[in-house]
């Protein structure tokens, strides 16, 4: 039996976090989660740094980037609902090993990951909108917000405009003004302001400091 891999979860948001490292409760045999926090600095060298791409998209390519350098991270795997063709192959070409849809259950999940530490290069299925693997967690599941809505209220609260959300999440206006009238209603605000002081108010401000901090800055 080969050794349990070594995952490193990256993500700037602390329930998306604990989230991830709850799929992997039932494989403690096969992996051992190193979860990022900006007061543990990691010195040794992980298998796998499993990036969840939530709600930063303007920000993923740099991240992406700068974890395929750095010498502590043997793999990157990049863990999203995003599959347009673009941003795939783009991280392709900046060198990430797995490009994995949330769609997967936490046994696809694990082995996906351990094909990636065996050598393989694992892109899955672009993922059906139809429902979440088990244990994901986001900002906001607990109002009922899905977690596309979820990325949505993100990036408003960190201050895009409605175009600037369309462009970055691949979606059309019309289906981001959906996605803001169905998170309006479910928080029960009526306005922008009111929703982004409701999204500071509940996690959805990102802690960028955590990446930094894993990648050897301050």
């Amino acid at each position: 039996m080969s050794e349990p891999l070594t995952v490193a979860l990256v993500d700037d948001y602390d329930v998306v976090l604990a989230g991830l490292a709850h799929m992997f409760d039932h494989y403690r045999h096969r992996v051992v989660v190193a979860e990022i926090d900006a007061n543990f600095d990691l010195k040794d060298t992980v298998d796998i740094v499993l990036y969840d791409s939530f709600a930063q998209p303007e920000s993923d390519h740099d991240e992406i980037a700068a974890l395929v350098r750095s010498p502590r991270a043997s793999h990157v795997v990049v863990y999203t609902w995003n599959f347009h063709p673009s941003l795939v192959s783009q991280a392709l070409e900046q060198g990430v090993r797995g490009y994995l849809s949330k769609s997967l259950t936490a046994r696809e999940l694990v082995a996906a990951l351990e094909s990636v530490r065996d050598g393989e290069v694992v892109v899955s299925d672009p993922p059906r909108r139809a429902g979440n693997a088990p244990g994901i967690e986001w900002p906001g599941r607990h109002e009922g917000i899905t977690d596309r809505e979820a990325e949505v209220l993100a990036l408003i609260t960190q201050g895009k405009s409605n175009a600037e959300v369309a462009s970055l999440t691949y979606l059309s206006p019309n289906t981001v003004k959906l996605y803001i009238r169905n998170v309006y209603s479910k928080i029960g605000v009526t306005s922008r302001t009111q929703a982004v002081l409701w999204g500071v108010d509940h996690g959805f401000t990102p802690d960028h400091h955590r990446i930094d901090h894993w990648l050897g800055g301050p």
